[in-house]
């Protein structure tokens, strides 16, 4: 028996019902936190930059290594999409023909390059193309005079 002016308790079904619509509405939740806390977390897979003959980068995006170079490092990092870095150094006095050699048709090198280089080529498959045999989708080159015989370069060739 109820007493005046008191109201019932929920009965059965109402309770069932908000349990039914909370516990899919929690595992959505905790779904979605467990997905921010894991973009949040990632590394990319732990897989850093790791060692390449500079050989195999230069070839990456079309190029060789020229003729007289040294002091060279290199590196690949691939997940999604792959990425080869690295410089070296070289004759001064080659490096524009060097950079002539690699651009195809309508790619020039350029000076006074706002990275600060002495000579730089950008290019794209997009808009000029790339050297025959490059599996690079760009290829950034920065050469940096450093005293009146050497020339420093910095590469990079990656896909989209």
């Amino acid at each position: 028996m109820a007493v005046r002016g008191s109201k019932p308790g929920p009965s059965g079904w109402r309770v069932l019902l908000a349990v039914l619509i909370a516990v899919p509405g929690l595992l959505v939740l905790g779904a979605g936190v467990w997905l921010v806390w894991g973009v949040v977390t990632w590394d990319g897979g732990g897989r850093g930059p790791e060692q390449a003959p500079c050989e195999e980068a230069l070839a990456f995006g079309g190029a060789r290594l020229p003729q007289g170079a040294y002091d060279t490092d290199c590196s690949v990092q691939s997940f999604l999409d792959t990425m080869y870095e690295g410089s070296f150094r070289m004759p001064r006095e080659g490096a524009r023909d060097w950079l002539a050699d690699m651009a195809p048709q309508g790619s020039a090198p350029v000076e006074g390059c706002w990275s600060g280089a002495d000579l730089c080529l950008d290019m794209d498959q997009d808009e000029g193309g790339l050297p025959p045999g490059a599996e690079a989708h760009h290829v950034s080159v920065d050469v940096f005079y450093e005293n009146a015989t050497t020339a420093l370069v910095r590469w990079s060739a990656f896909t989209m």
